[in-house]
């Protein structure tokens, strides 16, 4: 078995797409019961924000888990696989490793450093976990992951310049419309974004008020930011009284269309700054072209990054911090690395004491027949004598190959005692992975990228 990550994130693909591959958590549970019905996928992890949907998953060959994962995306996205292919990225065993650790701790992120991909991660695990798709090879990828993250955040300065996508966006807002402070704020939407955005919103001395499909909901996240929640039916109303328009919901359509915001703004004379944040966008596409409107939305942001290619949108990361993060990343995943590798040593271990003792007790049974009138007391200490010679013959090799196994080298040395001893394992796989697969490590791949699977001879 072996770990794969298949994804479309902002690295590769435009907000458009982004928006057509986005998931809600009805989705998600749906695509996770997909992926375990797939032929050669026997765990799987979905991972899906506002700016990337990606699929880890145990798999046991490479061509073969890529093929399943990529049509179980393209399915959801009601696409071909050839048309998501120059977007879908690929990353397989330690890569992959490396990648859910790099997105955990941040530094994948649209912004860099921002700690709201932590906690995204966080619920996935969590919901894989409650639907049953995440196993025991999964299981310490993502805890290692979760680790790194919670490590890079409290070891490194990169928290002091790692804004939210949320203040990011309210930066620009402020740089539309100077200070917020004082200024009114609607807020639609009372999931985990929009409790940031409106917490974020108090703290820089706005007047809040939040509506929501669930009032109830709405008026919590209201109380605890000392705002005000609103019905949603009278948005057109509250969005006229409104300096800035924050929309951050789970709706799979638009809700916040252009006809609203016409009549929102009809005989107003100060500007209105749209910032959506949504995946799928909530906000009609059009509203950005109204007079006196201006919108901030993942499209802006993602053309604000790649407008800076290698500057993050904040801006203000300091390089010594990003370069630490990266260090403890790579520390962390060596020492996943090992632990893997120590684990998939292991059958080959047992498989080899096993043959060991069927060799032992055939030669007993042998004794037995050649010496039938040996007393009991002789046969049992020539049986001990002869487990002790084996098990010190075999004590050295097995020990050796263990520490072996997490070596940097690459080289397969389970493969090599398997070889030696001829032992074939159930469910070995004969995919030639190593050989299949040439990413570079620091390198994002994308599937048109990957080279055709070998035939084995």
């Amino acid at each position: 078995m072996s770990l794969l990550a298949v994804g479309i994130s902002h690295q590769t693909a435009p907000v458009t797409l982004l928006e057509q591959v986005a998931m809600s958590g009805d989705d998600t549970v749906k695509t996770l019961h997909e992926l375990l019905d797939c032929e050669h996928v026997s765990e799987a992890l979905v991972l899906a924000t506002c700016n990337r949907v990606e699929i880890f998953a145990e798999v046991d060959r490479f061509h073969g888990g890529v093929t399943d994962v990529s049509r179980v995306l393209a399915r959801h996205a009601g696409t071909g696989v050839e048309d998501l292919s120059p977007y879908v990225t690929v990353h397989y065993e330690d890569q992959a490793a490396r990648h859910l650790c790099t997105v955990a701790a941040g530094l994948d992120s649209m912004v860099v450093g921002e700690t709201q991909v932590l906690g995204q991660l966080r619920a996935a695990y969590a919901l894989a976990q409650a639907e049953g798709t995440i196993g025991r090879e999964l299981h310490p990828v993502t805890q290692r992951a979760l680790r790194v993250g919670k490590r890079v955040h409290a070891e490194t300065g990169i928290d002091k310049a790692g804004a939210s996508l949320v203040s990011v966006a309210l930066d620009r807002v402020t740089a539309r419309i100077g200070d917020l402070a004082g200024r009114s704020v609607l807020v639609v939407g009372a999931g985990s974004m929009g409790a940031l955005a409106a917490t974020t919103l108090a703290r820089r001395g706005a007047q809040v008020t939040v509506t929501s499909r669930t009032p109830a909901t709405a008026a919590r996240l209201a109380e605890s930011v000392g705002g005000r929640a609103a019905d949603l039916e009278a948005l057109t109303t509250e969005l006229s009284g409104a300096d800035v328009l924050v929309t951050c919901t789970g709706a799979t359509g638009t809700v916040v269309g252009t006809d609203v915001v016409t009549a929102a703004t009809t005989g107003r004379t100060t500007p209105l700054v749209v910032v959506d944040l949504a995946l799928p966008r909530d906000v009609d596409a059009a509203v950005a072209a109204l007079p006196g409107v201006h919108v901030v939305d993942l499209a802006s942001l993602q053309g604000e990054r790649a407008a800076r290619p290698g500057e993050p949108v904040a801006g203000s990361v300091a390089a010594d911090d990003v370069a630490a993060a990266h260090a403890l990343v790579e520390l962390e995943t060596s020492l996943l690395r090992a632990e893997r590798q120590a684990a998939a040593v292991a059958p080959t271990v047992s498989a080899l004491r096993s043959q060991a003792a069927e060799v032992v007790d055939a030669e007993l049974l042998r004794l037995s027949t050649r010496l039938p009138d040996l007393d009991a007391r002789a046969r049992a200490e020539i049986a001990r004598t002869v487990r002790r010679v084996v098990d010190k013959l075999l004590h050295e090799p097995t020990v050796r190959v263990k520490e072996l196994a997490g070596a940097p080298d690459g080289t397969d040395y389970a493969g090599a005692l398997r070889a030696l001893f001829g032992l074939g394992l159930a469910g070995e796989s004969t995919d030639v992975l190593a050989d299949a697969v040439s990413v570079d490590a620091s390198a994002t791949t994308t599937l048109d990228q990957l080279p055709a699977e070998r035939e084995i001879p």
